[in-house]
């Protein structure tokens, strides 16, 4: 894999056209325009920190196991206890991102089928797209893996070719174009709470979920030409490109805004559609639409890719309940079928409590920054311990490793506080953020779990060879639970 290809994964994984869309309306009620805008730029810095300090630990050590081998590289004496909380926390997040890329892609094909008169727009509609969605993803991982290969190549281009197919007739066709004013600095709160310091924290999420999935390029290292450069420039790239093609889609989208409170309370539930159709006609907004759709397929089947990479990797050790079974490999296809099912129905149990909670998308994305973010910031706290004992890679960030470092961990702890705060007020069952519950249920388990049994037995990840070898000795059928998880590659 070129340096290029593995950039493009965690490019494709970021998606803008999946993240920045599905949450936009969400944004015009948490700030509004001046959140949208320059809440990019703010989260999109603070993002690229983190990502240059997983980069230094990234060029340290290569491996398709990431985050997961990293915390136990650098865990010393605690080493075990830091990899089963970062596989963890890493578990909860891919599940997260699973689930809230295909509930976007489900709300913009509901939006459409509504658009269209087929398939009018209700919370059970969307959930019922939204099982579908997964069963799609579920059925090309388990059978069409060579199609996956395909599509992921396309999927790049369509991300990069989809920005400019959706911004330019929204610059070019509309007669009407908000002012700069408006866009850089028009204030929105319809939350209920009073405080606009919060709300316009709360907006942040929007670009903060968006910057997720970068990690995908220390998985594929293994696969990579000079993979300790090739790697972290994936991961730092994939920011850095992301930042500027969002914040551009952003922008052009905000100022093809025709009539702000009819379009953040369309009757489609996805404020975006209603903005294509009233910029640029109806049919220039469901090709517009269609667009988007597109990317957000191609990024929630990448998504369950990676997700059952992470859950084969982590049952290996004996990490999961059942892991004999989620580690199991398919002879034919030689992937982890079982953890893609897994994936998939970990990701319709977090989605379905849209039922009766309308803010339950807002939580469902905080639980997948809440998960992936400590999860990347573990192995990043344990380098800034390590300070000189830490052995570099080629690439590095030399004198100003350890403040990035600390700005990293501090960023994660700031975001992790605020995604579990009340989104609406007043706070009822159907504005309740359940995300704390979700986190703590989760993460009470495997506390406990640790505290009861794992922390005589879990050693952490293997190192490569053992995995090697014993990999090549299994022709079918189940791993064996003593194979670690670093060899599992996107």
């Amino acid at each position: 894999m070129s340096g290029f290809s593995n950039f493009a994964v965690s490019f494709t994984i970021i998606s803008i056209l999946s993240g920045c869309l599905t949450l936009y309306g969400y944004g015009m009620n948490t700030g509004g325009p001046v959140l949208i805008t320059w809440g990019w730029p703010v989260v999109g810095g603070m993002t690229l920190l983190v990502g240059l300090a997983m980069a230094e630990v990234c060029s340290a050590y290569p491996t398709a196991g990431g985050l997961y081998y990293w915390a136990a590289k650098l865990g010393g004496r605690h080493a075990p206890f830091a990899a089963w909380t970062t596989g963890w926390f890493n578990i909860i997040g891919q599940i997260g991102v699973t689930a809230g890329i295909d509930f976007g892609a489900a709300s913009f094909i509901n939006a459409l089928l509504d658009l269209q008169g087929w398939f009018s727009a209700t919370p059970g509609h969307t959930v019922l797209i939204f099982g579908l969605v997964l069963l799609l993803h579920c059925v090309l991982n388990t059978f069409g893996v060579r199609l996956v290969a395909l599509l992921n190549n396309v999927s790049v281009w369509w991300h990069v070719l989809g920005v400019l197919a959706i911004v330019l007739p929204l610059a070019i066709v509309p007669a009407h174009h908000q002012s700069a004013g408006f866009v850089f600095g028009h204030f929105t709160n319809t939350t209920g709470w009073g405080s606009s310091v919060y709300v316009a924290l709360l907006g942040l999420l929007l670009a903060q979920y968006t910057f997720t999935g970068y990690d995908a390029s220390a998985h594929m290292t293994e696969e990579t030409r000079d993979a300790a450069r090739s790697g972290p420039r994936g991961i730092v790239l994939s920011i850095v490109i992301s930042l500027i093609a969002g914040w551009v889609l952003l922008i052009g989208i905000t100022f093809a805004i025709q009539n702000y409170g009819a379009e953040a309370g369309s009757s489609t539930g996805v404020p975006p559609a209603q903005i294509f159709i009233d910029a640029v006609g109806t049919t220039g907004g469901k090709l517009l639409l269609l667009v988007a759709i597109g990317a957000q397929l191609f990024c929630g089947m990448s998504s369950v890719t990676a997700n059952s990479r992470m859950i084969y990797a982590f049952s290996r050790d004996g990490a999961l309940p059942g892991s004999a079974f989620w580690h199991r490999i398919n002879g034919r296809t030689r992937t982890p079928t079982n953890a893609v099912w897994l994936a998939a129905v970990g990701a319709f149990v977090l989605g379905l409590p849209y039922l009766w909670n309308t803010t339950a998308y807002a939580a469902v994305t905080s639980i997948a920054v809440i998960g992936l973010y400590i999860a990347y910031v573990i192995p990043v706290f344990l380098r800034v311990r390590q300070g000189d004992r830490f052995q570099r890679g080629p690439w590095h960030l030399g004198r100003w490793s350890r403040v990035v470092g600390v700005a990293a961990v501090a960023w994660t702890c700031v975001i992790t506080v605020l995604f579990m705060l009340p989104t609406g007020n007043p706070v009822t069952a159907t504005t309740f953020n359940y995300t704390p519950i979700a986190v703590g249920v989760v993460i009470g388990f495997a506390g406990v779990w640790w505290l009861v049994s794992a922390r005589r037995w879990f050693t952490g990840p293997r190192v490569q060879e053992e995995v090697r070898q014993e990999d090549a000795a299994v022709g079918a059928g189940a791993l064996t639970p003593e194979a670690g998880p670093d060899s599992a590659a996107l």
